[in-house]
């Protein structure tokens, strides 16, 4: 995230009340004047080729948006759709940084990206940063500026994970959700979720009924001595209760397809999917549980290896205008960055975010702390337990 007077809450401690959709889209600045270039100006300044090459989550450009970029700009996009941000790191580190313009890590991801050396700082002189939300861009600048070279990370699109369901078969017992109701044997066989995710999910559950001391899934980014007796706790308790899981999701399609198809009635999932679902018309409802959602920022940064440096500005150009990042936000359902992209998107949208954070939901998020490497290889080791039990 970038700077501004306030602290965002996504990196805010818990209870900070500054995340709301009115902050996260507006700043106190106007916003800069950008005059993008037309295509046959764009054509005349590319140096390498005519094409972008794109390795980002599976439904963040929609077809919509895609044709109209290759329309303006001449610039063929070559989409590679990923799911995690471990498929993220693993090819880059296989490909040693090449073959690839634009990634696509998430804002809590800098500690892994730094040491790996796979990324160059942006010119920021061709970015027109203005138009974005300064609370996100400076995540870029605080977090994933590497060697004081400058920021290697843009916001792109932000969002929450918490709990869906299907409006035609279950509704939560009060007026939220919670995590726990993934793991119920009341719902058995029935739920679905992100195995390294619903098993933080059902930490922060095992907090409410005394399973584990408030605060505990925070504390165990600290360090490693204070992470494994947590997780040996939470995954002693997600493994008794694994029969009560349906599926296991890895992408949005899975998602998706375990509401529609896979007699999913419940699941903790990403906020996209089912909001794309429920303004397609199908019975299905999104929203933040009572333990709070989990709040991230995926971005955008250039591996070493990226050729069309020319094409990937004109990507991020077109990608930070309000009027084609709304019409992006309505076609997958997420959130964001750009200031002013909602007055693009259609009521459903605006529909979907109320109903998906009431009451005091935003000031309630729960960001996404920094992870560092010994914690990823940690939390593995214990998703493996959970996946092989």
């Amino acid at each position: 995230m970038t700077k501004e007077s306030q602290k965002s809450a996504i990196t805010a401690p818990k209870g900070k009340k500054t995340f709301s959709r009115r902050n996260v889209l507006k700043t106190a600045s106007a916003v800069g004047a950008f005059t993008a270039a037309g295509p046959a100006l764009v054509k005349n300044a590319f140096s390498s080729s005519g094409e972008v090459n794109i390795l980002m989550w599976s439904d963040y450009l929609p077809e919509p948006f895609i044709a109209d970029f290759e329309k303006e700009t001449g610039i063929k996009i070559n989409y590679t759709g990923i799911g995690s941000n471990e498929e993220i790191i693993n090819k880059m580190k296989a490909n040693k940084g090449q073959g690839f313009d634009i990634v696509s890590p998430t804002n809590n991801q800098g500690l892994q990206w730094g040491p790996l050396e796979l990324l160059q700082p942006f010119d920021m002189a061709r970015v027109p940063i203005d138009k974005v939300n300064p609370a996100m861009s400076n995540i870029g600048t605080k977090d994933w500026n590497f060697e004081d070279k400058g920021s290697h990370w843009l916001p792109h699109i932000w969002g929450t994970e918490g709990i869906a369901w299907r409006t035609d078969e279950w509704a939560p017992a009060g007026d939220a959700p919670s995590y726990g109701d993934v793991w119920m044997d009341a719902n058995a066989g029935k739920t679905m979720g992100r195995p390294h995710s619903m098993m933080l999910g059902a930490g922060l559950y095992m907090e409410t009924i005394g399973e584990l001391n408030p605060g505990d899934m925070w504390k165990a980014y600290e360090s490693e001595e204070a992470m494994r007796p947590v997780w040996e706790k939470v995954a002693a308790w997600c493994i008794d209760r694994k029969k009560n899981i349906k599926l296991l999701w890895n992408d949005a399609d899975t998602q998706k397809n375990g509401l529609l198809n896979e007699g999913v009635i419940v699941g903790q999932t990403w906020d996209g999917p089912p909001m794309a679902l429920k303004t397609a018309g199908d019975p299905i409802m999104y929203q933040a549980p009572k333990e709070g959602s989990m709040a991230w920022v995926d971005g955008m940064a250039m591996p070493i290896g990226a050729k069309n440096t020319d094409q990937l500005y004109e990507f991020i150009k077109f990608s930070y205008e309000a009027k084609n990042a709304g019409k992006a936000i309505d076609s997958h359902g997420y959130n964001s960055p750009v200031l002013g992209a909602d007055k693009f998107a259609g009521d459903a949208y605006k529909k979907n975010f109320a109903d998906a954070y009431p009451g005091d939901s935003l000031s309630n998020l729960n960001p996404w702390p920094a992870e560092a490497p010994w914690y990823a290889e940690i939390r593995t080791e214990y998703v493996n337990k959970f996946k092989s039990s």
